[in-house]
C-alpha cells in the first residue's frame, strides 16, 4: 500500500488533491481512500488531508501515521508543523517552494521542489494572493513518485476540478516538468 499524507492551508485545495490523486489510480484500476482531517476550519489554517492507493482493497480507516510521500502545499508549513513526521525510511517529500531541495533539512527524507505557486499564477488559478496550487503540486508528485501516469492524473483533473478544468490540467503537465530533485 502506498500512502501519500498532503499538507496545505485552507482554501489551497489539499482536499480536492487527495481526491484527485485518488481518482487518478482509480482509473488505472487501483483501490484507493482519499479523506481529509480538519482542525479550525477556515482559510489560511492548516488543514491535512490523506490518500491510499493498493492494488487489493483497502481496509484501513485510520489516519496516515507513517506516510510513503508527503505533500507540502505551502512550505511556511515546515516552521509550523512536523511534516516529515513518521515519514517512512527512503520516503520523499515536494514541496511548493521556488527554493532548491538542498535549502531544507528535513532529516533523511529525500526532498523535491516544485514552483506550484507560481504555475498556479501563470495559469490564473485562484488570485495572485492566493493561489490554487493542488493540481500543480499533484503534477510534480507523480513525477518524482511515480504512482499513477501522467494521462491518467490529467482525466482526474479535468473529472474532479470544480472550475476551470483545462487550466488546471495544464497546471499539472507543466509542474510534471519543472520539479527539481
Amino acid at each position: 500500500m502506498i500512502e501519500i499524507r498532503f499538507h496545505g492551508r485552507g482554501g489551497q485545495g489539499a482536499v480536492i488533491a487527495s481526491n484527485i490523486l485518488a481518482e487518478a489510480a482509480f482509473l488505472e484500476g487501483k483501490s484507493v481512500s482519499a479523506f481529509p482531517y480538519f482542525g479550525v476550519e477556515r482559510r489560511g489554517a492548516p488543514v491535512t488531508a490523506y490518500t491510499r492507493i493498493d492494488d487489493k482493497e483497502i481496509r484501513v480507516k485510520s489516519g496516515i501515521y507513517e506516510p510513503d510521500y508527503v505533500i507540502v502545499m505551502d512550505q511556511s508549513l515546515i516552521k509550523a508543523v512536523d511534516v516529515v513526521a513518521g515519514l517512512k525510511p527512503g520516503g520523499k517529500v515536494i514541496i511548493n517552494t521556488t527554493k532548491s531541495p538542498g535549502d531544507f533539512d528535513l532529516g533523511e527524507a529525500e526532498v523535491h521542489t516544485v514552483d506550484a505557486t507560481g504555475i498556479a499564477i501563470d495559469n490564473r488559478l485562484g488570485s495572485k494572493a492566493a493561489p490554487i496550487v493542488n493540481s500543480a503540486i499533484l503534477g510534480g508528485f507523480i513525477k518524482i513518485s511515480g504512482v499513477v501516469e501522467l494521462d491518467s492524473l490529467l482525466k482526474g483533473v479535468r473529472s474532479l476540478a470544480p472550475v476551470k478544468k483545462e487550466e488546471n490540467a495544464t497546471a499539472a503537465d507543466q509542474a510534471y516538468s519543472k520539479v527539481v530533485s
